[in-house]
């Protein structure tokens, strides 16, 4: 029977949305977690319902644009628990805009957190999966990157740079000692429009979740699944998006 009891796992953004509800399920089915994000008190408070409730919860605080952080939270995961076997690369940013409002501030923004992000973790946890003999990285990406709509085309960009990475280090790593599985949600109900500058993107977007939009849950659902299975199978990329959303 699959099961996620003993794993430890650490989740950057864990904050709220996704990272949230995923810290919550994969606590709830036995894996100790470490919650990490840049909101120090949030996590405290995440944490804290996880250990009332039974579960194994620690937290690190974490900007995923530097890299000292995230060997921080790899340290602090094997601290903690003596070793890390998933990491959950969950942080993001989509302050969307249409390529003619050349908003570069924003596009080296996400490009810093959602494809940077993703590869500081990739250079903290690495070493520590090698050296243990196993180890999962599991990224959120974005239905986004399968297919570009406008205002989209940097955060589809580095979303699609992530999937790529996760491929290549998927290619590098057949001698079963490292997992990848990338994940792509469509319309969620996150904060994810709170970075969005542009007003009339960001009110509608929240429409679209609002409307359509399917809970953290089952995206969290989705990596509980991944991270379940046996150590000789992987599952290297699920697409997960409201049954309404075109």
């Amino acid at each position: 029977m699959l099961s996620l009891y003993g794993k430890i796992v650490a989740i950057t953004g864990a904050s709220g949305g996704i990272g949230e509800a995923t810290a919550r399920l994969l606590a709830e089915r036995g894996a100790g977690v470490v919650l990490a994000a840049r909101r120090s008190e949030r996590i405290d408070a995440i944490a804290q319902e996880i250990r009332e409730a039974g579960g194994r919860a620690v937290t690190c605080v974490v900007d995923v644009t530097r890299a000292e952080d995230l060997h921080r939270l790899v340290s602090s995961a094997v601290d903690q628990f003596g070793r890390m076997d998933v990491l959950v690369n969950n942080a993001g940013i989509a302050p969307i805009s249409p390529l003619a409002d050349l908003d570069t501030a924003s596009w080296a923004a996400m490009i810093d957190v959602n494809l940077r992000g993703m590869l500081n973790g990739v250079a903290a946890a690495l070493p520590v999966f090698r050296e243990q003999g196993s180890g999962h990285l599991v990224s959120i990406v974005s239905v986004a990157g399968l297919s570009v709509s406008p205002s989209m085309a940097v955060y589809a960009a580095t979303k699609n740079a992530v999937r790529t990475v996760h491929e290549g280090l998927r290619t590098e790593s057949t001698d079963g000692v490292v997992r990848t599985t990338a994940i792509s949600p469509g319309y969620v109900r996150t904060d994810l429009a709170d970075s969005m500058a542009d007003p009339h993107i960001r009110e509608q977007i929240r429409k679209n979740m609002d409307a359509v939009g399917i809970s953290p849950a089952a995206v969290a659902r989705a990596v509980a699944f991944a991270v379940e299975q046996p150590d000789d199978v992987e599952i290297g990329e699920i697409n997960i998006r409201p049954t309404a959303q075109a």
